[in-house]
């Protein structure tokens, strides 16, 4: 027990942000299970707002890390497992929800989420070299930041809201091979192929 509290006394103010946003990022995925279960609308709402808190959470933790003068190697890994569960799996189990279920729409689901730790991943390893010497922040991205698909759950949101799901998806779908693909599944293989892209995006 003794050893649990020592880890905790080792985070700093910007940590405990970052864990809100991994909780975020899991409470969307059990308030998607909770929709499946009740078909409440309001599930699915709140599964989807969890993506802007957790974005919220993202932009909170960063600004005091630089406000508190408190980088770490554990902040920054702690940032990307928690992106990973609120920008990768959470936006991936909503589009499986509402109607991305055929088998080829699960791999561009799947893609997705590799491309975004894979990015992830990049950025932990090439932070130091994209950093500008005298205020320690990245001058740019790599890749497209994994929080963009925010816009993707935002556009799932508007399709349940305008009851374009499951059957009625737009794009309707496709008998590709074997397996099922619904186009609207492209945009996560758009997504993920556009974070892992060497395209320089600045940081603001």
């Amino acid at each position: 027990m003794q050893k649990h509290f020592s880890m905790i006394r080792g985070f700093h103010l910007a940590d405990f942000f970052t864990l809100a946003n991994a909780a975020c990022g899991v409470g969307a995925v059990f308030l998607t299970m909770r929709y499946l279960q009740s078909g409440a609308a309001a599930h699915f709402y709140a599964a989807a707002a969890m993506a802007p808190l957790a974005f919220f959470f993202d932009w909170l933790d960063g600004n005091v890390a630089r406000w508190r003068h408190q980088h770490s190697t554990l902040g920054r890994e702690l940032d990307s497992l928690a992106d990973v569960i609120s920008f990768g799996v959470a936006p991936a189990v909503l589009g499986f929800t509402l109607g991305l279920r055929g088998g080829w729409d699960m791999l561009c689901l799947t893609y997705f989420v590799v491309c975004g730790v894979s990015r992830l991943a990049r950025f932990n390893v090439t932070a130091a070299s994209l950093s500008d010497t005298a205020t320690g922040k990245v001058k740019y991205f790599e890749g497209t930041p994994i929080p963009t698909s925010i816009v993707i759950v935002g556009f799932l949101a508007l399709a349940f809201r305008l009851e374009r799901t499951d059957a009625d998806m737009w794009f309707g779908a496709l008998q590709v091979g074997p397996a099922l693909l619904h186009p609207l599944a492209l945009v996560y293989a758009a997504s993920g192929s556009a974070m892992i892209s060497t395209i320089r995006i600045p940081k603001l």
